[in-house]
């Protein structure tokens, strides 16, 4: 077999880059590829459907030029609640005065604004707070009439036009996904994307809503940024493929000190349900305009990895920054060095979940343990629809996974799970055929050499998925 260019990653975490300004030529995008990202993501939150569709023809080039597939995940809007506009562009509340919000569109002063969200003056109750501007002001209701909530201002500071509004103690009765959500999703899921990230969770039929949509053409990637989805966490993992922590948002409507406990919470539930959890927003945020970031910064991707996520995402950093290439280098730099510490295995093999009671799962645990008793070189998992590899990566394996599947679909899918390196090859016919295509693959793909053992994991017959079922040990020639 032809040899591939050398972009074996030397890691099992994953990294997102987002695209933006900073990153929307293709010698930008090819040394952020080259430099350890595995997913691009494209925010839907701004551009046109045209640069959108520019992008993936990109990322699509970068495919062909280096034979690797590359996940997109298309990350949607969701509702925005915003303030109106003020009379002057901008006032000041003061701490402990009253201040209305009403569904009165004139132009707002000192005293009150329009807030065109009935469904928040509907569901709020006295004692509601509102927090204004990303948090930065805090409003509590103490009275409410059908078209107006008055408030008290717990925080003062200036508000400025069309800043936005959060209600974190209350479940608002707005769909998760708007009419323009609604035509990004269709354009996405046309172009290939591999995920699509769903903002604005708070119900389990909101997840539901978005799986409709997409009807399988993608996964659902559930970004996990309200405190009431915390409240369903269990049933949301249950009915989403992939999840991320969007500590931003989820920072905005939960107290600091809640958010690293919601994201330990988080990730530990996602990887006992094998779903690929995401740790995401402002990992190395000041490298948007510095070249190296904080130790702070560094710590916080450390613990990312250190807890078992799969994949840690940079957003500004990537998109609007100043240093692109440098941010997804410290990345990469920052995930295989803790990946190289005893103390990291320690406590991955020491916080790996409880094995799932059904073959395939049984068949992972022992592709795992198997390889780890004989020091194989690879785990070589045959799947038809990513969930193999999936399983295999829930026991976080010391040996580097290979995820072999037919189509190019399921292989972007897979470039966003812990250790897995995605190749497309054409089905086996037999067991005897998976093994002697394993070994090709493996020794091609430089994770073996001659003489050196590897384990297969497959399902027959094949073709079928969620038929993992068979498991050996074969010898590299």
């Amino acid at each position: 077999m032809a040899a591939r260019p050398k972009l074996r990653r030397r890691r099992r975490t994953k990294i997102i880059a987002t695209l933006g300004p900073s990153s929307s030529s293709i010698e930008t995008l090819t040394r952020l590829f080259q430099a350890g990202a595995d997913v691009f993501r494209l925010n839907f939150s701004h551009g046109t459907h045209e640069d959108h569709a520019a992008r993936i023809a990109m990322i699509r080039e970068l495919e062909q030029r280096f034979d690797r597939p590359i996940g997109i995940l298309a990350d949607v809007q969701g509702p925005k609640l915003r303030v109106g506009r003020f009379g002057g562009g901008r006032v000041q509340l003061q701490t402990g005065q009253t201040f209305r919000l009403d569904l009165n569109p004139t132009p707002g002063d000192r005293d009150r604004v329009n807030l065109p969200h009935p469904e928040i003056i509907e569901a709020a109750a006295i004692g509601s707070t509102l927090l204004l501007d990303d948090g930065k002001l805090r409003l509590r209701v103490t009275r409410k009439r059908a078209d107006a909530l008055e408030t008290e201002c717990v925080v003062g500071g200036p508000l400025s036009d069309r800043k936005g509004v959060n209600v974190p103690d209350v479940v608002l009765p707005i769909p998760a996904l708007t009419a323009k959500d609604r035509e990004d999703l269709d354009f996405a899921v046309a172009h290939g994307v591999s995920y699509i990230g769903l903002s604005f969770v708070q119900r389990p039929e909101d997840v539901m809503e978005a799986r409709h949509l997409i009807a399988g053409r993608a996964w659902t990637m559930v970004k996990l940024e309200k405190p009431q989805a915390l409240d369903n966490l269990e049933t949301i993992l249950d009915l989403t493929d992939a999840v991320m922590v969007a500590r931003g948002d989820l920072g905005v409507e939960l107290p600091p000190e809640e958010v690293p406990l919601a994201q330990k919470r988080i990730v530990r539930l996602a990887r006992r349900m094998g779903k690929p959890v995401v740790v995401a927003t402002q990992m190395l945020e000041s490298m948007i305009s510095a070249p190296a970031p904080t130790r702070a910064e560094a710590s916080d991707v450390a613990t990312a990895v250190f807890d078992g996520a799969d994949a840690v995402m940079l957003s500004g950093e990537t998109a609007a920054g100043q240093y692109p290439y440098e941010a997804v280098n410290m990345m990469d730099r920052i995930v295989a060095r803790v990946e190289q510490d005893a103390e990291w295995r320690a406590l991955i093999d020491s916080s790996r979940p409880p094995p799932e009671t059904h073959t395939a799962a049984a068949i992972a645990a022992g592709a795992a343990q198997i390889a780890a008793t004989i020091h194989a070189k690879a785990i070589v998992a045959f799947t038809d629809s990513g969930s193999t590899a999936l399983r295999v990566a829930r026991e976080r394996p010391a040996a580097p996974v290979i995820g072999l599947t037919r189509t190019a679909e399921v292989a972007r899918r897979m470039a966003v799970i812990w250790g897995v390196h995605a190749v497309v090859s054409h089905d086996a016919h037999s067991m005897t055929d998976a093994v002697n295509r394993a070994s090709r693959i493996a020794l091609s793909e430089g994770f073996a050499s001659h003489g050196e053992e590897i384990v297969v994991a497959a399902g027959v017959p094949f073709g079928q998925s969620g038929t993992t079922n068979a498991l050996r040990v074969a010898t590299v020639k």
